[in-house]
Formats: C-alpha cells, sequence, structure tokens
C-alpha cells in the first residue's frame, strides 16, 4: 500500500476522500506538477514539430520530401485516430504518451539525415508516416491524462496551462532557429541538433511522471483516467452521432479546411519566398500572432453582455472577413510568382519584407481563429460529453485527410495559385456551409440532451 492510500476516508456523498501526500511527494504527485510535465511532453515535441514545419518545407531549400512526408503523416494520423483508444487501455497512458514522443524525435532526427544525406528523401518520408502513428498515441493519452487530473471547477484552469506550455513549443523552436540562423542563407545542421536533443528530452519526460492511480486531486479523490472506447466503438459512435444529429455534416466542410491553409502558408508562401533567416523570423512572428488571435476570438465569443446568438454571428462574420482580408492580399503577392521560377529570396534588411511579415502575421491570427472557433462551434451544439467527443474525433480525422490530400498535392508540384485559390475557396465554402447550422441550432443557452452511446465494445447503451 502507497503512503498516500494509507487512510481513506469517505464524504458525505459516498465519495472516497483519501490523505495527501506530504513533502516532496506531495509536490511531485500534485495535479499541476503532472499536468506541467505533460505540456512540457508536447512542448519537446509537437510544439517544436510545429516550428519546423512553419519554416517551409521543413527547413530545407527544395521543399518537396517535406511535403510528402506531411501528406504521409496526416494519412496514418488519420487512420491511428480510430485504434489509438484501444492501444491507451491496454497499455496505460504513460506507456502510451511514451510511445508517443518517439516519433517527433525520430521526424526530426530524419531532417537531420537528409541534410547530411541528400539521397535520405524515404527515410523522411517513412519517418513521417511513423510519426502519424505516433501522433495519434500521443494525443490519445494527452487527452486522457488532461481529463483525469483536474477536478470539474479546475479544468479551464488546467487546459490553459497545458496548451500555454505547448504553444510555447513553436514559438521557441522559432526563436532558437532564428538565433542560429540569423547570419545563414541555409539551415544549418546546429538546428536540427537543436531540434533533436529537446525532443530526446521530450521522450524522457513521460518516464519521470507519476503513475495517475497514485495521485489525489485538490479534493481529496483518487486519479482515474477515462477509457477510451475500442474501435469499433469508436467507428459506430460517429455513426450513431451522425444519424440522430445531421446538422454536424455542415461543419465538416470547416473540419477539412482547417489545416488545408497551412501548406500554402509555410511551404508555398515562406518556404518559396524567403532565405532562411526570414523564413525564421516569420516562423516566429507566425506562432506568436495565434496567441493574440486566439485570445481576441475568445474573447468575443465568450463575451456575455451580448446573447450568444449574436457572439456566433459576430465570429462567423469576423473568420469571413479575415479569410478575404487575408486571401486578396496573399493574391497580390501570389500572381507574381509561380512554382519553377527562379526567384530572388527576400532577406529581412529587403525593403519590402515589412508587409510581407504583418501579412504572414495575419496568416497566424486567421489560424487560431479558425481554429478556436470550430471548437466553440462544437460546444454550442451540445452539452453532452459523448457527443462533445465524437464532434471533436470527426474533427481531428476531417482535418488530417484534408492536410494529407493537400500537402501530397503540392508534393506532386501543383502550381502555387491552384493551392492558393484552393485554400480560399475552401475555407469561404466552410463558412457558408456552417451558416445554416449556427442559424438553427445555436441558442442562447446550449440544452442539455444525450445522445446514443455506444460501450467500448460497440453495443448500444
Amino acid at each position: 500500500m502507497s503512503d498516500i492510500e494509507k487512510k481513506d476516508y469517505s464524504s458525505e456523498d459516498g465519495e472516497h476522500i483519501l490523505e495527501k501526500p506530504t513533502g516532496l511527494k506531495a509536490f511531485y504527485y500534485h495535479p499541476v506538477t503532472q499536468v506541467v510535465m505533460l505540456g512540457f511532453v508536447c512542448f519537446m515535441g509537437p510544439g517544436l514539430n510545429n516550428a519546423l514545419t512553419g519554416l517551409g518545407g521543413g527547413g530545407q531549400i527544395d521543399p518537396t520530401t517535406n511535403a510528402n512526408a506531411n501528406s504521409a503523416l496526416y494519412a496514418t494520423f488519420a487512420f491511428m485516430a480510430f485504434f489509438a483508444g484501444s492501444v491507451n487501455n491496454k497499455l496505460g497512458s504513460r506507456l502510451t504518451l511514451l510511445l508517443g514522443t518517439f516519433g517527433y524525435c525520430l521526424y526530426i532526427g530524419s531532417y537531420l539525415a537528409l541534410n547530411i544525406h541528400p539521397n535520405a528523401k524515404a527515410f523522411v518520408i517513412a519517418a513521417g508516416a511513423i510519426l502519424g502513428v505516433c501522433a495519434g498515441l500521443l494525443w490519445t493519452a494527452q487527452g486522457s491524462l488532461m481529463l483525469s487530473y483536474p477536478t470539474e471547477s479546475q479544468k479551464g484552469l488546467f487546459i490553459g496551462i497545458f496548451w500555454g506550455i505547448f504553444n510555447l513549443g513553436g514559438v521557441v523552436g522559432a526563436a532558437v532557429s532564428l538565433g542560429q540562423n540569423i547570419h545563414s542563407e541555409v539551415l544549418g545542421n546546429g538546428t536540427y541538433i537543436g531540434f533533436l536533443v529537446l525532443t530526446g528530452i521530450g521522450v524522457l519526460i513521460p518516464l519521470l511522471m507519476a503513475n495517475p492511480s497514485k495521485m489525489v486531486r485538490a479534493d481529496g479523490t483518487r486519479v482515474t483516467t477515462p477509457r477510451h472506447p475500442s474501435w469499433k466503438a469508436e467507428i459506430l459512435g460517429l455513426f450513431v452521432a451522425i444519424r440522430t444529429d445531421p446538422m454536424i455534416i455542415l461543419l465538416f466542410p470547416m473540419f477539412f479546411a482547417s489545416n488545408w491553409f497551412y501548406t500554402w502558408q509555410f511551404n508555398d508562401y515562406n518556404g518559396a519566398l524567403f532565405n532562411i533567416r526570414g523564413r525564421s523570423l516569420n516562423n516566429l512572428v507566425y506562432w506568436l500572432s495565434q496567441i493574440f488571435g486566439s485570445l481576441a476570438i475568445g474573447i468575443l465569443l465568450d463575451n456575455k453582455r451580448v446573447s450568444r446568438r449574436v457572439r456566433a454571428f459576430a465570429g462567423w462574420s469576423v473568420l469571413l472577413a479575415m479569410v478575404f482580408i487575408v486571401h486578396i492580399w496573399g493574391y497580390f503577392y501570389q500572381r507574381n510568382y509561380k512554382r519553377g521560377d527562379h526567384i530572388t529570396l527576400i532577406d529581412i534588411y529587403d525593403s519590402g519584407y515589412p508587409a510581407h511579415i504583418w501579412f504572414f502575421i495575419f496568416c497566424g491570427l486567421l489560424d487560431a481563429m479558425w481554429q478556436t472557433t470550430a471548437y466553440w462551434m462544437m460546444g454550442a451544439m451540445s452539452n453532452d460529453p459523448a457527443k462533445l467527443a465524437y464532434l471533436t474525433g470527426f474533427y481531428k480525422s476531417i482535418q488530417s485527410a484534408g492536410a494529407a490530400g493537400v500537402w501530397r498535392a503540392d508534393g506532386v508540384g501543383i502550381p502555387y495559385m491552384n493551392i492558393f485559390l484552393s485554400t480560399w475557396v475552401l475555407l469561404v465554402f466552410g463558412l457558408l456551409c456552417a451558416l445554416p447550422m449556427l442559424y438553427i441550432r445555436v441558442k442562447n443557452h446550449t440544452e442539455d440532451e444525450t445522445t446514443a452511446r455506444v460501450d467500448e465494445h460497440g453495443e448500444k447503451l
């Protein structure tokens, strides 16, 4: 019996209240400590991977290999989304998290190999496919732990702590890249080695994390990790969710477009027009602008002084305006170059650079606003946790399928203008499809409802 379990009391409602540990054990087993460690796992893995992707072409001069690797990554991620829950149930969240971190280390290491051995392109693509599997495992385990650590009243705080640390990974990674390449014309091995060391540290962190079963929440109750449905139950549950609420389908185009724009922004704009110094600085301001974008749209969507329906249409209108601002602005850049042109790369000291970096800041703002609003719309449709779980499952799977397609299109050399226009059209189409859902489904209060459920074996409850 562990020190934490030496005394066991019962509250008036029958919940077991455990005595909390003291001293260093109290700090180590505290849920805040563990969620900070979880945040740093994702800081070192997905956060740094965001910074690498944001450089355009993974920092390479030729972006084709990066595009094909990303296509493989998102294809396997979309597939693995259905099976990761079963793996998490079998192995536990800590071991699943550990396995998930290996993919990021391997993927960044593959770019170092490519920098040293230019013929290692197949290795990079294979590493991308493996990362897709690992990312599915990591994010499933992350969600499981995030749901288990806080009490009901602490969920907002814990989510804020986690996402704050995780998003700093992209900012810090971009800053490291800028610092190392401020006087360079190409991305050196040192940047990849620095990222590789950091992702290697990220692999070790899950080994140091506490067993959730030995932890006690702030209210004295034991931490228990939720059990994920099996792949059979997951697929059947998605079908049941659509059948009981077909309005969900109206959000699918918005989900599909939610990662589509990264390809043009990172590879076909940042990677195509700027030298490595310019790409690094653009990358830094992109991830910094995301912080402000998510805060700005979040304040609008949660403004209690106006009704929820007004907020919904205001958020939709802001997104539509941002889509047209960004893409009308971007069109004036895109019309001046095409794939295969000999382009004089823009440097941060060039006279035209400030306007280009401001454009990229608006790209970052749009990204953050789009993702935040998509989650808000899902939350506005229902308060039922089971239904929200299926909605987020749709979101990640459809998002990844769209990303796999557009990265492959970039990899086979589709003209830049085609990818740019497809991005613009998809974003507008996604918003237009979501508008009837907002009009019909978003009320001033979300009605309590329960969607049909299936157990972990796929049987209806």
